[in-house]
């Protein structure tokens, strides 16, 4: 299985995964040629086609001496380009679309018994995904969906189009999902929604989300409750309320500005102005002084001006954002921002884009330096320090997400598992915590993952980031072994 893109999207992979297991496929060994490869892509970013086609193509070798393996496409991509992949890759035996999921297994036997391509894209949801069988890549963190689709009319973003209207989830059926999850030993879930926060418009109740949060917070043994991407014209005092109220959820906001100019989000349709949103961080700081915020920024959306990318700019020091995700604007065929005039060339973007990041990472690492000295507790994680077999390390997040890398306690400790530590060092992306733990809590969430290594080779996922996902796709595929699902 391979992931391109969003949290949804490594949601949807680990339902994909459930879906075949149930099927009766087997997770193909490290190293070992698999009969099925699965893409799960994105269609957000303007390369997200080539390096599809790539990967793609790096595959047809592979195919062309191993019988019967099989290749499927889904998700934004397959749902926008139908046909035109199987056109493309004429060895794709499988294109399915984001409303249809459920039916992978089907699609990959009948492209089997009547050896052509198969090519089903839906227009609508028929079943809420979360009813599908899943397989979770982490034994203790796992995603929740509250939602799916989104009724906003942003004109950079083609996902409305793709994943469809807004559809909220029954909220018995949320919590009895978490609470399934905490009983196999999850500590820590993330609520997932395109527009997580509009959650409750389906029923009118615009304190429906506010409602949700404090409800998690009386799961007992739900240790962190984290929630992305909300949208600032959706964010209420109540859900500030909420979170600042409810222990187990954590002082952690990921809220996108993409612009900081009111010209530019006007013409972007993002329902908010400058003024609106630095309103919101400033009753965030003011409830949570400690809460670490995050954001998305789009640079160069056509039309922006020096004294609009300067108004970004702006918001970026007054905000003080821990961490921002930002993107050069990608021209996407579909979207009415593709169509408008004053598309700014390449050279401008990229340096504007240069000064936009050399801000932030100067305000990301004056900001984990106030975390010098600190006292917090990090749950270990798995893969998340990609050195630390070197520096005999382990790594994890910290309350407020933050990435700690810290010295490896004496004593077992296991992924899941919380080691509480001093914060001795600072760099803008990671902190260090380079004494001896001053404690270790073993929790269930430890044992579950102790027991998931148990299992027989060849059954056991992959490990999963507890932060926010890189955005992009995996390295390319090797010309001759097929990596194994993920």
């Amino acid at each position: 299985m391979r992931t391109h893109g969003c949290q949804m999207n490594v949601h949807d992979s680990e339902r994909l995964s459930g879906l075949l297991e149930d099927a009766g496929y087997a997770r193909a060994a490290a190293g070992a040629n698999a009969d099925v490869v699965v893409f799960n892509t994105c269609a957000v970013r303007e390369n997200a086609d080539n390096r599809l086609y790539g990967n793609l193509g790096q595959l047809a070798s592979v195919k062309a001496v191993q019988p019967g393996m099989q290749i499927a496409v889904g998700g934004c991509l397959a749902q926008k380009d139908r046909e035109t992949i199987v056109r493309k890759a004429p060895w794709v035996d499988v294109v399915f679309g984001t409303h249809n999921i459920g039916h992978l297994p089907a699609l990959l036997e009948r492209a089997r018994v009547q050896e052509e391509a198969q090519v089903e894209i839906l227009e609508s949801l028929e079943v809420f995904p979360s009813t599908l069988p899943t397989r979770r890549e982490s034994a203790y963190a796992a995603w929740v969906s509250i939602s799916v689709g989104c009724n906003n009319t942003c004109t950079f973003c083609i996902v409305p189009a793709l994943r469809g209207k807004e559809k909220d989830r029954r909220t018995g059926d949320i919590l009895a999902e978490v609470e399934a999850l905490v009983a196999e030993g999850v500590v820590e879930v993330t609520l997932l929604g395109q527009n997580v926060n509009a959650y409750g418009q389906d029923i009118g109740d615009r304190q429906a989300f506010g409602k949700l949060l404090r409800a998690c917070g009386s799961i007992d043994g739900l240790e962190r409750v984290r929630f992305t991407s909300p949208h600032p014209k959706d964010f209420t005092d109540d859900v500030i309320a909420a979170m600042a109220e409810t222990p187990n959820v954590m002082h952690q906001l990921h809220m996108p500005l993409q612009s900081g100019s009111d010209t530019v989000l006007r013409a972007m349709k993002r329902s908010y102005r400058q003024e609106r949103y630095l309103g919101i961080i400033e009753k965030v700081r003011a409830a949570m002084p400690d809460a670490a915020i995050s954001t998305d920024i789009i640079v160069g959306f056509p039309g922006e001006t020096e004294e609009d990318f300067e108004q970004t700019m702006h918001v970026v020091r007054e905000a003080r954002f821990a961490q921002a995700f930002t993107f050069q604007y990608s021209k996407r065929p579909g979207t009415p921002a593709a169509e408008m005039e004053g598309q700014i060339p390449k050279a401008v973007v990229q340096e504007r884009y240069m000064r936009l990041v050399a801000l932030q990472e100067e305000i990301s690492w004056e900001e984990n330096k106030k975390q010098v000295g600190r006292t917090v507790e990090v749950l270990v994680a798995e893969g998340e320090g990609r050195k630390d077999q070197h520096t005999d390390r382990l790594s994890g997040r910290a309350p407020d997400s933050r990435l700690v890398h810290f010295t490896r306690p004496v004593e077992g400790v296991r992924p899941g598992d919380v080691v509480t530590v001093e914060i001795t060092y600072a760099a803008p992306h990671h902190l260090l915590a380079e004494g001896a733990p001053l404690g270790v809590r073993r929790t269930p969430a430890g044992d579950a993952w102790e027991k998931r290594q148990a299992a027989p080779v060849g059954t056991k996922p992959a490990g999963v980031m507890l932060g926010l996902p890189t955005v992009g796709v995996p390295a390319p595929l090797p010309t001759a072994d097929v990596p194994s699902c993920r």
